[in-house]
């Protein structure tokens, strides 16, 4: 073989590695939902059972858990989507000697890590009586994830040309009226796109949620989890891989609905001429 050909061999073997990396762990939580007696070995089970399902479906782990959870993340997606869009606008919109330092003053802040933040916050949520509220977790998860929103919304929102929303100041549309009916409609692919960001890093927070919440009734999926691992290290496995493949569900759902939102781009270079 030539050095061409092991090259091409040796970076397809490198991807199946990588793909197998991801594909073992999806494999093993399938086969293990179905197995009463899942361990850590990835294997099929020699009879196939619905057992671990039924076990995992009631209110108290389940259906509660994952109520509690789309209402924090969704009315926290929301909530930083709706702040985005507004401070993305004036950024986009407006030059100003200062717009890039607080962009990258903004992009600063995502490097801080949440841990680091933890206990000031968790201080003043007690000064101010936060802490064990949903709206309370539900306005400090949308702050998190406020400073990278507002990063990816500019640059959505530079895409789309600034002659249309003067063409709406002329028929007397206020800059309110030109970001709601201009600019946010033909943004549609970058507004999804936050909108999924946001939602996921928000579905898998364990630790704020673990931090502020302390009713059992009010803990959303990502902390209940903690149901299925038990003292010195037993864990039920089974049960773990049923309820992480319902817990996956909302995330997979929301990505299929608007997923045909992605492949479009802004088709505006026809809107501009003339």
């Amino acid at each position: 073989m030539n050095r061409q050909v092991r090259a091409r061999l040796a970076s397809d073997a490198s991807l199946l590695v990588i793909a197998a990396a991801f594909a073992v762990p999806l494999i093993w939580l399938v086969l293990a939902s179905v197995d009463t007696s899942a361990d850590l070995r990835v294997r099929m089970p020699s009879s196939l059972t619905t057992d671990n399902f039924s076990a995992v479906l009631t209110d108290e782990i389940t259906f509660t858990p994952m109520l509690n959870s789309l209402l924090l993340c969704g009315s926290a997606t929301l909530l930083t989507v709706v702040c985005a869009a507004l401070a993305a606008y004036p950024l986009s919109r407006y030059k100003s000697r200062f717009n890039r330092p607080y962009l990258l003053t903004i992009l600063f802040t995502t490097c801080l890590p949440i841990t680091a933040i933890m206990v000031p916050v968790y201080g003043l949520f007690v000064q101010v009586n936060l802490v064990d509220t949903m709206y309370g977790t539900a306005l400090f998860l949308a702050t998190s994830q406020l400073p990278f929103s507002i990063w990816l919304m500019k640059n959505f929102m530079d895409g789309v040309p600034t002659v249309l929303e003067e063409a709406a100041w002329m028929d007397g549309a206020s800059n309110f009226q030109a970001l709601t009916r201009v600019v946010l409609p033909l943004m549609g692919p970058g507004l999804t796109v936050v909108t999924i960001y946001t939602f996921i890093h928000l579905w898998g927070n364990f630790f704020v949620p673990y931090m502020l919440l302390l009713t059992p009734e009010q803990l959303p999926a990502s902390v209940s989890i903690f149901n299925f691992f038990g003292n010195y290290g037993s864990v039920i496995y089974g049960q773990l891989a049923a309820f992480s493949i319902l817990y996956s569900a909302p995330v997979l759902v929301l990505y299929i609905l608007i997923s045909r939102r992605l492949g479009g781009g802004f088709a505006l270079g026809g809107a501009v001429k003339g």
